[in-house]
């Protein structure tokens, strides 16, 4: 991993508008809320090397559930193998992808990029929940959105299609996945995850020890690792920018800033996804969007250069 980390210089940015395994629409206006906020520019201002890749087609969200399986699968796959091939551009050129979502399944783009080009990471998920949810289990909710994870870790029950994206199924075990800051109850309902997990109070009550210990568990894959950044995980009533909120259980800004920036420090660090941030839920001045941006600029300029 060391010929990798030197390799590694600056960052890229892609933005993948899609609403496609959500609940509803809003999420695909993600990525250009981020730009007109001043992304780009914010994270040049910080001292990082970028090249914008731009954003790729957009997905809005629509009714179309077929028999005994979430809604529009297909579509999801089509969505995650495009972004696939637009990161692995950014990991062939060795820059760290910075991905703009849309929503939590960019994450099985994300390692799928790095697994076409022979790298092994695992993930720090930075979420509200920890999307392990099965078809089976929800059939009455049967929305994609809460089960990106279960798929990256090929659990049994899932979608072949949306689990075999990738070079290897499964593109993730439990050793190299830390579930961090979640404040729903605990997922793994049928005790198939063994990974390290810190919830939302334990991250508020010693942001800096959890986030070491994060990193040490997501850095035991072979080539680094990446942050999966749902903004769900920020306690709405402080910054409205979630998908699906969480009303005075989640993490503060400064809280997840200080957390994230220790990660994101480390050499293993390889990039992120910044997911669910839904601008229709956001102030409507577009305060929400830019302190975002700040806490994406202070949280990355702590990155290897």
């Amino acid at each position: 991993m060391a010929d990798l980390r030197a390799q590694r210089r600056g960052w890229g940015v892609v933005g993948v508008p899609s609403s496609a395994a959500a609940h509803w629409p809003g999420l695909e206006k993600g990525p250009r809320a981020l730009r007109e906020a001043g992304l780009v520019e914010g994270l040049r201002s910080a001292g990082l090397s970028v090249v914008d890749h731009g954003d790729r087609p957009e997905a809005r969200f629509r009714a179309a559930r077929s028999a005994q399986e979430p809604n529009d699968v297909g579509r999801v796959v089509e969505v995650l193998k495009d972004a696939t091939g637009a990161i692995g551009e950014i990991v062939a050129a060795g820059r760290r992808p910075l991905v703009l979502g849309g929503e939590c399944t960019l994450t099985i783009a994300l390692v799928s990029a790095f697994a076409e080009a022979g790298q092994e990471v695992g993930v720090v998920y930075v979420d509200g929940g920890q999307d392990l949810q099965l078809p089976g289990d929800h059939p009455e909710e049967p929305i994609l959105d809460s089960m990106g994870m279960a798929h990256l870790l090929d659990l049994p029950g899932t979608v072949d299609a949306l689990a075999g994206i990738g070079p290897r199924r499964p593109l993730l075990t439990p050793d190299r996945v830390c579930f961090y800051g979640f404040a729903d109850d605990d997922e793994d309902v049928h005790g198939l995850v063994p990974a390290l997990r810190f919830t939302a109070a334990e991250v508020t009550g010693d942001p800096v020890g959890t986030a070491v210990h994060a990193a040490d568990a997501a850095s035991r894959a072979a080539d680094g690792f990446v942050i999966h950044l749902d903004v769900d995980v920020l306690d709405y009533l402080l910054l409205p920018a979630a998908d699906v909120p969480q009303y005075g259980r989640g993490l503060r800004v400064s809280t997840l800033v200080q957390s994230l920036a220790i990660m994101a420090e480390r050499p293993e660090f390889a990039g992120m996804t910044v997911a669910e941030f839904n601008p229709d839920h956001a102030a409507g001045d577009g305060s929400t969007a830019r302190e975002l941006v700040r806490a994406l600029a202070s949280i990355l300029s702590h990155a290897p250069r």
